[in-house]
């Protein structure tokens, strides 16, 4: 009995020598593919950050060249959605998906020539069975499309639902309302829940679906392998081998399908953000950003240095909202050292020629701004420049307050801000009774509508007088404003211009068509111009009756 069992030990001492060197080889392929995911995860991971990165920075470029007249088209919300979380969703697509698709395709090929090495009959069955998997992935693809759409937009409902209710909740506490919001946040939220559990089980289904159908082909070898090995004509190590080897051909498109159901948020979210793009005319992702930077600040420092610049031309401007003329063939010269005010009926399209004015819009035509070579008289050849948005100081109809001082506010985007001309910009505003240090909540909260219009244009008046601005432009300054601050402010705007400034405001006010050097009356287009007639005609006779200089420009 003692020699046996020493006989049965050193067979089995025997075949675990032979086999240590298999063994060695097993371990050192489960290390490699084990450090090969690993750097796979990595790189995809860092990959995914890059791209986001760079789709982030050319959205966020993007917007102000969009400007406030698209973003005004636009759900704000909506907008940051796409910019935050929307981006945020690409990383299953970038990390998890792609990767997994470069994968495939090299891996995949690969399988199916070793398995028509060894056995030709199984890799015949898996080239047949394995176009199963995308055909399903379409299939499910297409049903899940819809579904993926509505939570997207349902997402958007609820960010900008919640977005109102944050806004207005001050005016809502006011009239006793805060409450009834409630019901209306915890139903948008309700579907937003259920169009994402619609999701969920969609992808879960197409998961299901798919390993269905790879266990279904992989059976098929499997019993095609079997078959062979009762009859002999296949050997046991080839069989085990191939019988091993199927699953590894499916595993990949699996992988891919689970991954791009994973991935359908941030999908969902690129045909907004390269919409974004494609409205900004920047397509291209990665764009030379240092050069975009210096570019802008060439022009900006061209721009802003026209200190003696005298007038702006504008020859001929349309501007056209799809199958909507705005404006139409408008003319006009603005000239420096004195105040211009654009009058009209509301539809007249004034705010849209401000928008042409800071590039906000595409027009067509051309804007000039004209300086003297030299000092001498009207005599004097002028030279023009395209007029640019870093030569304007302006305040839009929304004063757009950021939480913060009003010191702050007033020198938004100033890296070294004078306190000195803080305060000017006030006094000109006819804001100076307002504390420099008072802090503003979110939005502004804390300021009337007339003190949030005077600071506003006080910050105009500051870029003004700090970056040397030739141009300032006001839209509908004093619309909140009682008439003695109205007064004021038009004070302030008048010693602005009479420093020599090119000030033209935006105003349906009585006071600042008597208070005009010129006055330009704009008409509606034709088309558009019938709905307003009486009111066009009012703001005519108001005009012509109160300005001491009219012109009529189409």
């Amino acid at each position: 009995m003692a020699g046996e069992f020493d006989r049965g030990v050193g067979h089995r001492r025997r075949a675990l020598t032979a086999l240590a060197g298999s063994l060695a080889w097993l371990v050192v392929v489960v290390l490699v593919r084990s450090a090969l995911a690993w750097l796979m995860e990595v790189n995809a991971a860092r990959g995914a950050t890059v791209v986001k990165s760079q789709l982030r920075r050319e959205v966020l470029q993007a917007l102000p060249r969009l400007g406030p007249s698209w973003l005004s088209t636009r759900n704000r919300a909506a907008v940051s959605t796409v910019v935050t979380s929307g981006l945020d969703a690409l990383d299953t697509y970038f990390s998890k998906y792609l990767p997994q698709l470069i994968l495939t395709v090299v891996v995949t090929p690969v399988v199916l020539v070793v398995l028509f090495f060894w056995d030709w009959e199984s890799g015949l069955t898996v080239l047949l069975t394995l176009p199963l998997i995308p055909l399903f992935m379409v299939l499910i693809g297409w049903a899940t499309q819809k579904a993926q759409t509505e939570q997207w937009q349902q997402l958007g409902r609820l960010s900008g639902a919640f977005l109102d209710v944050v806004e207005g909740l001050s005016t809502l506490k006011v009239f006793g309302r805060e409450k009834r919001q409630t019901a209306r946040i915890r139903a948008v939220t309700d579907e937003y829940r259920s169009a994402t559990m619609k999701v969920l089980r969609m992808s879960f289904l197409s998961g299901f679906a798919l390993e269905l159908a790879a266990s279904l082909a992989v059976a098929l070898v499997a019993v095609s392998i079997g078959l062979r090995l009762v009859n002999g004509s296949l050997a046991l190590g080839v069989g085990l081998f191939v019988l091993m080897l199927a699953p590894e051909a499916f595993l990949p498109l699996r992988q891919v399908g689970a991954q791009f159901h994973a991935a359908a948020d941030g999908v969902a979210a690129t045909d907004d953000v390269f919409e974004i793009l494609d409205a900004a005319g920047r397509g291209a992702v990665g764009a030379d950003y240092s050069a975009t930077r210096a570019t802008r600040a060439t022009r900006a420092t061209r721009a802003t240095r026209a200190t003696r610049a005298t007038r702006v031309s504008v020859s001929d401007v349309s501007v056209r909202y799809a199958d909507r003329v705005a404006v139409e063939h408008f003319s006009a010269t603005f000239a420096g050292g004195a105040l211009s005010v654009l009058a009209g009926p509301s539809g007249a399209g004034k705010s849209t020629l401000v928008a042409a004015l800071l590039g906000f819009v595409e027009f067509d035509g051309s804007v000039q701004l004209g300086d003297r070579r030299g000092g001498g008289g009207e005599s004097t050849p002028l030279r023009s420049m395209p007029l640019h948005r870093e030569a304007i100081a302006w305040a839009g109809q929304r004063p757009g307050l950021l939480a913060g001082s009003i010191a702050s506010n007033v020198s938004l985007g100033d890296v070294s801000p004078s306190a000195a001309l803080v305060a000017e910009a006030l006094r000109l505003a006819a804001a100076g009774d307002l504390a420099k240090d008072f802090v503003l909540g979110v939005n502004g909260t804390g300021l009337s509508g007339g003190q949030a219009q005077r600071v506003a244009v006080a910050r105009a008046f500051y870029r003004h007088l700090s970056r040397g601005c030739p141009v300032v432009v006001l839209d509908e300054p004093s619309s909140a404003l009682d008439r003695a601050t109205e007064a004021a402010l038009i004070a302030g705007v008048r010693e602005v211009a009479e420093r020599g400034a090119i000030v033209v405001v935006v105003s349906h006010r009585p006071a600042f068509r008597t208070a005009a050097d010129q006055v330009v009356r704009m008409v509606a287009p034709v088309g558009i111009a019938e709905p307003i007639a009486a009111a066009a005609a009012a703001a005519a006779a108001a005009a012509t009756a109160g300005a001491p200089l009219s012109a009529k420009v189409g």
